[in-house]
């Protein structure tokens, strides 16, 4: 780069400098709202659950209110859609998320550090009595990009990472969604 004043090119070099440093050190992330799932569609907000690309993983951050106290199941599922589904008369709150995000069709439900299940297993939420969550996660196993595109869910009852005694960790009902933005 050529330039006659001296100063303009230092002042050039360190806004590159400082661009550049921010781009590398920006940490890409996603935040979804969370709202309550319902046989009538989408309900209240719930908070945010912030998704960040991590070395590791994904990062999960969530901020939540209005849950019932205890452990509840959270799940990556296939489609970015909440909305409910009829089938057979019975109607499932945020059916439409499909189910657990599995691309490599393995059909275990193994908990999130399990390398031999499906990737939609993320680690579960603790809700105080108060009915409120903020905790901080990790999904070892997934990139963001995962994540994009898809629908996270969060399950009435706990979750205990395996097919048994219940199918999908005993997590049941769906009592709140999210749509993960593309």
């Amino acid at each position: 780069m050529h330039c006659t004043k001296p100063g303009l090119s230092l002042l050039a070099a360190s806004a590159a400098l400082i661009l550049s440093a921010s781009q590398v050190f920006a940490e890409p992330k996603l935040e979804v709202e969370m709202f309550e799932a319902g046989v009538e569609g989408q309900g209240d907000s719930l908070g945010t659950v912030t998704l960040i690309a991590y070395d590791q993983g994904v990062l999960i951050e969530s901020d939540l209110r209005g849950l019932a106290p205890g452990i509840h199941g959270f799940h990556l599922h296939e489609n970015p859609d909440c909305s409910p589904v009829e089938k057979d008369g019975k109607i499932t709150p945020a059916g439409a998320a499909g189910g657990h995000y599995d691309p490599q069709n393995t059909g275990k439900h193994k908990g999130p550090f399990d390398k031999t299940g499906h990737l939609g297993d993320l680690p579960r939420l603790h809700v105080g009595p108060d009915g409120e969550n903020a905790q901080t996660n990790i999904a070892p196993r997934l990139t963001l990009n995962d994540f994009k595109g898809r629908a996270l869910v969060i399950h009435g009852g706990g979750d205990n990472y395996s097919d048994s005694p219940q199918p999908l960790g005993g997590g049941g009902a769906r009592i709140a969604c999210g749509v993960v933005a593309d």
